[in-house]
């Protein structure tokens, strides 16, 4: 490892395996931290099926590993074409 950094073990539970499905999502921020909100909408309802909140640093280094990837998976597959977007305002309840 570089820099002398030693290797971090990550338990993964196995009740997140198998992963949460969305096809939506809705952000939002204040000073401290951001907040999104992963949803699976299938009209007329959805739910929120993951939560994820983070400080804005951990924000911005997300972005990047995003951008980074998204550009990684464009070269080897070819550009994504954007979804078409909700036809309806999303609301919590």
């Amino acid at each position: 490892m570089p820099n002398g950094q030693k290797e971090l073990q990550v338990k993964f539970p196995d009740h997140l395996q198998g992963g949460a499905y969305a096809n939506n999502m809705v952000v939002s921020h204040t000073k401290e931290e951001f907040v999104m909100d992963f949803l699976m909408v299938a009209p007329p309802a959805g739910s929120v099926t993951s939560r994820v909140i983070v400080s804005p640093g951990h924000m911005k280094r997300i972005l990047a590993a995003l951008q980074e990837n998204v550009a990684k998976y464009e070269n080897m597959f070819g550009e994504i074409q954007l979804a078409e977007a909700p036809k309806a305002a999303i609301g919590f309840h």
